[in-house]
């Protein structure tokens, strides 16, 4: 069989995403949508993400103008990249957009219905929440496909045919994913402000002063939360996992190409991707429960649909590598390479299942650590910070090793520790292909991840309109396994998002070269170890060489100490814009409850309104900064201390932000959980049995508020931090080739 026929499952698996993600919207529609008053907060919510995310893309779009007309000035006037670049930017911007769009109309659209069904059946809320997680899920994994899949037919076209037209391909593609990583720090950093300050304002006031309960319609924050719950955790997650799904294709393919293996190389990860979401469409079939699920059954149902994912997707994965086989049989490279790559994907399908089989142990109810931190509420809200902080620090562990074993695993597998000269190459390649490999059951895994807030949407409507006990109960049931699948999701989010990192520092090199060519001509030489080399011709060692990328090279340590600050100072501002917006919220929720009259009797009614204007408008002021810090120090880095001070920012931002973002996503699980945990009746539920506030509780809703930032704003947004530092040097690689490495400059002229 010819690989030109095989790269048809890429866009089918696309196509397919994309119908039955508008089949499962088509299904949620004609659900029961519940009483007028259920369709009125429900109404609320979507009224108040949609208006959200109109000013989010308002201020994006400005930004993406800008972006795309300095790309426009690099490509036909510095001639330093393809001119092609601008235009991939935008669609990739645009596709990420829509996905956040689609995903979280349909989400707003669900937790009535959620709701609603949950009067029948445990199962039924289920079955309509998850699917219409999955439509989230589908209308990511089908458009950034879509777009990998139309971008390589418009430049297999447009670029002549020759040595380096694949070179020249993929590593146009790979600017594409600047775009959609650009598009996701808005959504997460922008949704993580808007959704945190609204949760924190409506528990500090709520619940911890006014004593009211969780999603009392008497709190005026509470619709601004629901609606947070929606721009953070599902626009703002499925823009996330956009970016990484379409990162760590679009840079194995670039590394596929920098290995040797021609075709089969840059369409294996596309192909294995289309593979995967058929797959992921049949898992989703597979989700349902019973009407007495405990929690336990209840994340069962779910992993069995994941788990069954997974395992087709490994099975038919070992298939196309087997029809690919004649690209990896390069010379000196044993005949039976592909199943060393298959290796690397099953290293990184398994890495990504233990990663989230971790956060889940260490953020559940259900496990011992989530239940210590519970226990620590008997002595007041400070033991329940430290043993939340401890935790997190804890939980660090295992991922990092997971991590660690996965990057060494999927290395060597692929021939990264052979004897061959390209051998660096092919190990890459391996890496890159286990995070194909983790990424490649998106579909359903995001569906997972979708469901959550869904959930916790359905729980407050019911909550707001007063449903009878059965219905919360069923609704209680729903949004907790949602707290541990969010959590989850977040583990293993940043998981992928450290593999998809380390193959872009790959692909970075790669585009250095492309860089020497483009400024250059084809004829361009380096001198490596005293002797001249044709650029064409190098591979990722000759370049270590020649920009001397060693940990004695002080530009490559001074890049790694920014790296590892820039984390710290991002955590710094995205967690005192949300303190600063909750505070707001805080006064706001204080006037009301002073101000109009009868509110607390349920005679007055809150102006909701007013407090999403608050979130609205303190997010898209608070996002702008640290967005735009995370692309001006990649490249000020690379102005001034080069391509290997640019590596060393990499490797610096890649290690401590994916441990930093582990442990302020699990601290942030745990205390959310543990509040649950108390709230299901463990050390004197909600109140005391004279009725007055239980202490126990009161200290554990401190613990959550303090997680709130930590979970579901600095710690996420260091997912796309770490990855759109990579794409941003990656873009700009010709531009710091050319212009780059002042300070050495500098040092030359004063020399001479």
């Amino acid at each position: 069989m010819e690989l030109k026929y095989l790269f048809v499952l890429a866009p089918l698996g696309s196509i397919l995403a994309l119908v039955f993600a508008f089949s499962f919207y088509r299904m949620l529609m004609k659900q029961d949508a519940g009483t007028k008053e259920m369709q009125e907060i429900a109404g609320h919510v979507k009224e108040g993400a949609l208006a959200y995310l109109k000013r989010q893309y308002s201020v994006v779009i400005i930004v993406f103008m800008i972006v795309a007309a300095i790309f426009a000035v690099m490509a036909y006037i510095l001639k330093t990249q393809n001119g092609w670049v601008p235009f991939a930017f935008l669609t990739g911007g645009f596709f990420s957009g829509l996905a956040g769009w689609l995903g979280m109309h349909t989400a707003t659209s669900a937790s009535n219905r959620t709701a609603a069904n949950a009067k029948i059946s445990l199962n039924k809320g289920l079955q309509v929440a998850f699917r219409s997680g999955a439509v989230m899920g589908l209308v990511v994994v089908g458009l950034a496909l879509l777009d990998i899949s139309l971008w390589f037919i418009i430049l297999k076209l447009a670029i002549p045919k020759g040595d380096h037209q694949l070179a020249i391909i993929t590593t146009t593609m790979l600017t594409f994913g600047m775009g959609a990583s650009l598009q996701a720090l808005f959504a997460r950093v922008g949704g993580g402000i808007f959704t945190k300050a609204a949760d924190v304002g409506a528990d500090l006031v709520g619940k911890v002063e006014a004593g009211i309960p969780e999603d009392d319609p008497r709190n005026p924050a509470t619709i601004a939360d629901n609606v947070g719950d929606n721009v953070g955790d599902v626009a703002g997650m499925g823009a996330d996992l956009y970016e990484s799904y379409a990162g760590s294709i679009l840079a194995t393919a670039a590394l596929g190409v920098a290995a040797g293996y021609g075709l089969g190389g840059v369409l294996t990860p596309m192909v294995i991707a289309g593979i995967g979401v058929i797959f992921s469409i049949i898992g989703i079939f597979l989700v349902r429960s019973g009407e007495k699920a405990s929690q336990k059954e209840l994340l069962g149902a779910l992993a069995r649909g994941v788990n069954s994912s997974t395992i087709f997707t490994l099975i038919a994965s070992f298939f196309i590598l087997l029809l690919f086989r004649r690209s990896f049989a390069v010379e000196n490279v044993p005949a039976g390479r592909y199943i060393g790559i298959f290796g690397s994907v099953i290293t990184g399908l398994i890495a990504g299942w233990l990663i989230g089989k971790i956060t889940e142990y260490y953020t559940s109810q259900e496990y011992a650590p989530t239940k210590d931190v519970a226990g620590q509420s008997r002595t007041g809200p400070a033991t329940v910070i430290i043993s939340g902080i401890a935790l997190g620090m804890q939980s660090t562990g295992y991922p990092v090793v997971v991590i660690a074993i996965g990057i060494l695993l999927s290395f060597a597998f692929s021939g990264g520790f052979s004897t061959h000269p390209n051998a660096i190459n092919h190990g890459l390649y391996g890496i890159g292909l286990a995070a194909v490999g983790m990424l490649s059951t998106l579909g359903i895994t995001l569906a997972t991840d979708a469901y959550g807030p869904i959930a916790d949407n359905a729980g407050g409507n019911a909550e707001m309109t007063g449903q009878g006990p059965e219905v919360r109960k069923r609704t209680d049931a729903l949004d907790a396994l949602g707290n541990t699948t969010a959590a989850t999701g977040k583990g293993f989010a940043i998981g992928s998002a450290a593999l998809t990192a380390m193959a872009l520092l790959a692909a970075y090199i790669e585009e250095v070269k492309i860089g020497f060519i483009h400024m250059y001509g084809q004829g361009a030489t380096v001198l490596i170890d005293g002797a001249e080399k044709l650029v064409r011709e190098t591979n990722i060692t000759d370049w270590v060489r020649y920009y001397d990328i060693t940990l004695l090279n002080p530009r490559v340590l001074v890049g790694m100490f920014i790296g590892a600050m820039l984390v710290f100072v991002f955590c710094s501002l995205t967690m005192k814009a949300v303190g600063r917006a909750a505070g707001r919220m805080v006064d706001e929720v204080r006037r009301q409850f002073r101000e109009i009259a009868g509110i607390m009797e349920g005679t007055g009614k809150p102006d909701y309104a007013k407090c999403v204007e608050i979130s609205t408008s303190g997010a898209q002021k608070e996002m702008i900064f640290p967005s735009l810090l995370s692309i001006i120090v990649p490249i000020l880095t690379g102005l001034f201390l080069g391509v290997a001070g640019v590596l060393g920012l990499l490797a610096g931002g890649l290690t401590t932000g994916f441990v930093t973002a582990v442990f302020l996503n699990n601290a942030g699980g745990a205390w959310d959980n543990a509040k649950k945990y108390i709230e299901e009746g463990n050390y004197g539920g909600k109140k005391l049995p004279d009725g007055s506030k239980n202490p126990n509780h009161a200290a554990a809703v401190i613990g959550d508020t303090v997680g709130d930032p930590f979970k579901d704003t600095s710690g996420p947004s260091l997912n796309i931090l770490i990855k759109l530092m990579s794409m941003v040097s990656v873009v700009f690689a010709g531009f710091i080739v050319a212009y780059g490495d002042l300070i050495k400059k500098i040092i030359d002229a004063f020399a001479k």
